[in-house]
Order: structure tokens, then C-alpha cells, then sequence
């Protein structure tokens, strides 16, 4: 199974596509891992990336995909991938799907998370994390027992910048004029598949999983 996942910042794609690793066997891809495994390893590609990412630019979409294809050719992929992360625009989904067709290969499915923005914007607003130990929280969905102190630590919680609502609508606003039409794209392509994001978790994974049967 060749899976590639979308869904909005907050979505809750990345936890998904954990899960699916998880139960069957194949590898959760994501580009900042691949960048980090890159660089510590001093590969060419790797060495490549580490220059824009000091810089503070993005990695160019034809450096981001070599380094993509790489790492669908480890072992480990032989029996699929669950990717996380790109493609994040029309030009990333084509050159990806001409970098595979090239060798003879194709995704399988694109699973939309589908969540809308007001809920994204009161799940990620109430995020809260500690200033000393890092520990999570959610004032709604996990809060602490103390309210604005963790439970690990007695540290002190705080919002973190990216979790403000008005950051947050920034997010949202790049994602639907960036990578929403990716929906398209894949249902063009006829492997979009879409569930609810707005469940539990474990109702989101049983829905993919019928997906997958």
C-alpha cells in the first residue's frame, strides 16, 4: 500500500498515518524526518538541504522529491509507504507522480483528513504545553489537573506562538490556497478517499482501515 496523506495543519494526519504504519508494517514517511536522517548521516542530498535549511529557505521541490524517491527505494518500502507532508502543492503532486510513473510505479491512495477550520482553530488554541518539561496538554480534550500547571512537573503551561488563533488562520489560509486543490488533483487522479477528522481518533482509524480492507 502506497498511501499519501492530506488533511489541514491540525488535522490530525500525522497521528493517522502513525497508526497505519503501525498496523501494517510499512514506514510513516515524513520530509522533515527524511531531512534530519539526511543531514546526520552526511549524505550528498543531505549536505544539499542542509545549505537552504541554515539559511533559513525552503528545501527546492526538485531536491525535496530526489530525496523523497531515495528513501522509497530502502528496503523497508517494499511493501508501501505511508507519506506525511508532501506533497503540499499541484507542482509537487505532478512532478511526484511523474517520478513515479518514470519507474514504474504509483500511489495507491490519497486519505483527506477532513476536518473544518473552526474546529482546527479551538483544537489547536487550546493546546497548551509546559515551559520545563514539554509535557502536552488540551484545555479541553486533556487538561490538567491544576489548570495552568503540569501534572509531570508543576511547570508552568503556555500557548506556543503556532497554536494562536490568529497564526493559526494564517495556517489555514496557506493550506486552502496551497494544498486544498491537491483534493482535486487526487480525485482527478481517482485514488481521493475521504473521512471525517472530526471524530475520535480511534473512529477516524477504523474508517481508514475500512479504506484499506
Amino acid at each position: 500500500m502506497k498511501i499519501v496523506m492530506l488533511g489541514a495543519p491540525g488535522a490530525g494526519k500525522g497521528t493517522q498515518a502513525k497508526m497505519i504504519s503501525a498496523k501494517y508494517g510499512v514506514p510513516h514517511i515524513s520530509t522533515g524526518d527524511i531531512f534530519r536522517a539526511n543531514i546526520k548521516n552526511g549524505t550528498e542530498l543531505g549536505e544539499k538541504a542542509k545549505k537552504y535549511m541554515d539559511q533559513g529557505l525552503l528545501v527546492p521541490d526538485e531536491l525535496t522529491l530526489a530525496l523523497i524517491m531515495d528513501r522509497f527505494a530502502q528496503d523497508d518500502c517494499k511493501n508501501g509507504y505511508v507519506l506525511d507532508g508532501f506533497p503540499r502543492t499541484i507542482a509537487q503532486a505532478e512532478a511526484l507522480t511523474k517520478s513515479l510513473k518514470d519507474n514504474g510505479d504509483a500511489l495507491d491512495m490519497a486519505i483527506d483528513v477532513d476536518v473544518p477550520d473552526e474546529n482546527i482553530i479551538e483544537r489547536m488554541g487550546g493546546r497548551r504545553a509546559c515551559v520545563n518539561c514539554g509535557g502536552t496538554y488540551h484545555i479541553l480534550f486533556n487538561p490538567p489537573h491544576r489548570a495552568g500547571f503540569c501534572d509531570l512537573c508543576g511547570g508552568e503551561l503556555s500557548i506556543r506562538k503556532d497554536d494562536l488563533p490568529e497564526t493559526v488562520k494564517k495556517r489555514l489560509t496557506v493550506y486552502h490556497e496551497q494544498t486544498q486543490p491537491l483534493i482535486d488533483y487526487y480525485t482527478g487522479e481517482g485514488i481521493l478517499r475521504t473521512v471525517d477528522g472530526t471524530k475520535d481518533v480511534n473512529e477516524v482509524f477504523a474508517a481508514i482501515t475500512e479504506l484499506l480492507a
